[in-house]
Order: structure tokens, then C-alpha cells, then sequence
């Protein structure tokens, strides 16, 4: 197995823009190896968007490595929006681009919300899943939503205090609600500031060490607007997942390998998330990372992660 740790910078080798109907249009990319095993990244959130980085937890010379920003994120147009933006809206997206690039199945790997997605894909369509590799699992139940909004305070009071703080003591009641309507207003001298506040509370409490120059760089306003929107929005409709939630389908995927990368201190995601999902999935590796968090280039967590493609390669290697 490769001791690389992470695959260098690797540029893309062509992309574009696929209409997904109901007014959007989904910008996706392609690189690696032309006629690699496919490996589709499901990135966070919802609504935080690709990035370059994300390309490099693949061996561009064994996979063909697609990427694209789901409905509202990155480049994707309407950017930010909630038009036709739900779990199954993205789920049909994700086959489309299956369809358009020709791909039989692929090899899925998700973190965060990302998991949340590979899981309800892979419930939609398991004979299109090689296998799967995930990162500090979400499974989108109410408990966890709730952690996210005001169980972090046990451990980051100071970043709790400040994301309650930012709204008016009668709108304190409700954050999920308060957040939502304000997200939701047209006028960016409301939906801007509270996108800001929302989104570095966020990237605050995702890694062990919080890194101060990407709680920073989170505040950039086209992220942080429909990062901040399409999680409030996603949590107010309990990421419109079945009643019964993801656990209770996971008899689809059973046969299905997958390794979970899990941050011992994750705060974002506690790590009772990701132990859960695996004790219902025979075909689960836990790989728990000792001194990390949330955040996927955390050291320990981007090591995992590739080793985990790596150890995939010789599963998924074409038979001569």
C-alpha cells in the first residue's frame, strides 16, 4: 500500500455544467485517470461546495475522480437557493450525473453531510455503489440536530455564546427557527450577517485545534450564505429522510463494504453517530482517529481517508 499521506495538487481535466431541471444547474468536474474506477465525492453541509483540496484523497493514476456542488452550492446556479432542494432532489442528481458521465457504479465517499447522502443514495441505488468510504458521520437524526445547535456549548461556550448572542433575546427561543427566517430574507443586510455568524460557528467547533486563518476564510459570503442557509433549511425539514431515518434502511447495503473515518473529539459530528451506523452494517470498518475532529484535512483524518482509498484499490483493481 502507498505511504502517501495525501495525493499532490492534481488540476482538473474537464468539466461542466449538467441542467438538473426544476431551474438548476449543476456544475460537476472530472480528473484523475480517464478510464479509472470511478469514485463520486459528496461533499458537506448542505451547501458548502467542492473544492480542489478534495481531489487530492485519490491516486489520480487508479481512479477516475468526480466532483460537483449540489443544488445552491459552489458554482452550481441558483446559488444559495432552496427552490427544489431536498435529499431526494439531490439523490436524482446524483444518477443524472451517473447517466451523463456513463458510469456503471462507483466507488462513493462522503463526510458530514456527505455521509448522510452517500447513505441515502446508497439505500436508493445500491447497484450502483462499489462500496463506500465515509467521515465524521451524520445521519440527520433530531438528536443530533440538536447537539449542532446547542449541545456544543458543553465544550466551545464561548463560540456557543456568540451564535445565540447574535440574535435578539426575544428570537432566542427557537435558534433553528430564528436562524432560518432570517437566512431566508431577501435583503443581504439580514441574511449576510447571519450566514457569517452561523458559518464561523461552525468551522469554530470542527477541528481539535481550531485553526483561526479557515474560521476566517469560512465567513467568505458566498459560502458561508448557502452553507448557512441549506443547513437551516435541511434541519427544519429534518433533512427530509424518512420517519424511520437512515439506520432503519440500512438492510439495502449490508453486503456493501465501507470504511468509516471517525474523529475521536469530533463536536460536529460525536463519534455515537458513527458507532451507531456501523453496529447495523456488517460490511462497516470503524476507523477512529485518535487526536482529530470534524475537520477532513485535519491530519490524522486526510491519513485515514487515504489509506481508506488506497485499501479500496485492491478490491475494486479490474480482474485481468
Amino acid at each position: 500500500m502507498s505511504r502517501v499521506e495525501i495525493y499532490p495538487e492534481l488540476a482538473c481535466r474537464r468539466s461542466g455544467f449538467l441542467d438538473v431541471g426544476d431551474g438548476h444547474s449543476m456544475y460537476w468536474e472530472e480528473s484523475g485517470r480517464s478510464d479509472g474506477v470511478p469514485v463520486v465525492f459528496l461533499h458537506g453541509g448542505p451547501g458548502s461546495g467542492t473544492t480542489p483540496a478534495q481531489r487530492r484523497f485519490f491516486d489520480p493514476a487508479f481512479y477516475r475522480i468526480i466532483l460537483f456542488d449540489q443544488r445552491g452550492a459552489g458554482r452550481s446556479t441558483p446559488h444559495a437557493s432552496l427552490h427544489a432542494n431536498t435529499t431526494s432532489h439531490l439523490i436524482r442528481d446524483i444518477e443524472r450525473l451517473r447517466e451523463h458521465l456513463e458510469i456503471g457504479s462507483w466507488l462513493v465517499f462522503g463526510g458530514s453531510w456527505g455521509a448522510t447522502l452517500a447513505v441515502s443514495y446508497g439505500q436508493a441505488h445500491p447497484e450502483r455503489c462499489l462500496g463506500f468510504v465515509l467521515r465524521g458521520v451524520f445521519l440527520g437524526r433530531q438528536v443530533e440536530i440538536d447537539w449542532f445547535m446547542s449541545g456544543i456549548r458543553y465544550f466551545f461556550p464561548e463560540e456557543s455564546r456568540q451564535f445565540v448572542e447574535f440574535l435578539p433575546e426575544d428570537e432566542r427561543s427557537d435558534l433553528l427557527d430564528s436562524y432560518l427566517k432570517r437566512l431566508s430574507d431577501d435583503d443581504p443586510s439580514v441574511h449576510m450577517p447571519a450566514a457569517r455568524a452561523w458559518a464561523r460557528y461552525e468551522a469554530a467547533c470542527s477541528a481539535l485545534i481550531p485553526d483561526r486563518g479557515h474560521i476566517a476564510s469560512s465567513e467568505d459570503e458566498a459560502h458561508a450564505l448557502s452553507l448557512a442557509r441549506m443547513e437551516a433549511h435541511y434541519f427544519a425539514h429534518g433533512l427530509f429522510l424518512e420517519p424511520g431515518g437512515l439506520l432503519g434502511g440500512m438492510s439495502a447495503l449490508h453486503k456493501h463494504p465501507a470504511i468509516v473515518v471517525q474523529g475521536r473529539y469530533d463536536m460536529i459530528c460525536p463519534m455515537m453517530t458513527a458507532e451507531a451506523l456501523v453496529r447495523v452494517w456488517p460490511g462497516a470498518e470503524l476507523v477512529v482517529v485518535p487526536d482529530a475532529g470534524h475537520a477532513a484535512m485535519e491530519p490524522g483524518i486526510r491519513k485515514s481517508l487515504v489509506r481508506a482509498t488506497e485499501r479500496f484499490k485492491r478490491h475494486l483493481a479490474p480482474r485481468s
